[in-house]
């Protein structure tokens, strides 16, 4: 799981290194008034809960930061990624941990799930991975697609698919 989030993500940073900062905060009417930054930066604070927790059993993904300078600056949230990738390879084990959080829009509702390090980490890179798609959106939008691999913001497993159904074409 490690190694599967550690990919990803320097395929994140990788990208903000290469991006324009103008471009890289720009309001995007095709993400809904979002800019590629935002996105990123939603990634990017989610998965920095999970250092969070190293010294807790909770995990809670709504007390992120929300940090504007990553959402804003390319090299900001590339910085913020290795940082993560830092803890990511420093990882030697799985943990229990709780998920704490508050899915209530008009009271508060805080809940706690039984979960797991390892659950967590594969929760943030299906999430980064749904957030990629939109990003990937973005670029398209921006003339940018040069920038990443046909691949960034699809599934493994739709990957995988595809790859089956291509070789069954192929027989």
């Amino acid at each position: 799981m490690i190694t599967f989030c550690i990919q990803n993500l320097n395929e994140i940073k990788n990208l903000c290194e290469q991006l324009d900062p103008k471009k890289y905060a720009k309001s995007l009417e095709i993400l809904s008034g979002s800019s590629l930054g935002q996105h990123i930066r939603h990634i990017v604070e989610l998965y920095q809960a999970i250092p969070k927790s190293e010294f807790s059993d909770h995990i809670n993904y709504d007390q992120r930061g929300r940090n504007l300078e990553i959402e804003t600056n390319p090299l900001v949230a590339a910085l913020e990624i290795r940082h993560i990738l830092e803890f990511l390879e420093s990882i030697t084990q799985d943990k229990p941990l709780t998920l704490v959080g508050d899915y209530g829009m008009d009271m508060d509702a805080t809940i706690y799930i039984k979960s797991s390090l390892f659950r967590e980490l594969a929760y943030n890179l299906d999430h980064a991975i749904h957030h990629q798609a939109l990003i990937k959106i973005g670029l398209n939008q921006l003339d940018l697609a040069s920038l990443i691999s046909s691949n960034f913001g699809i599934a493994p497993s739709t990957i995988r698919f595809r790859n089956s159904k291509l070789s069954l074409q192929e027989s």
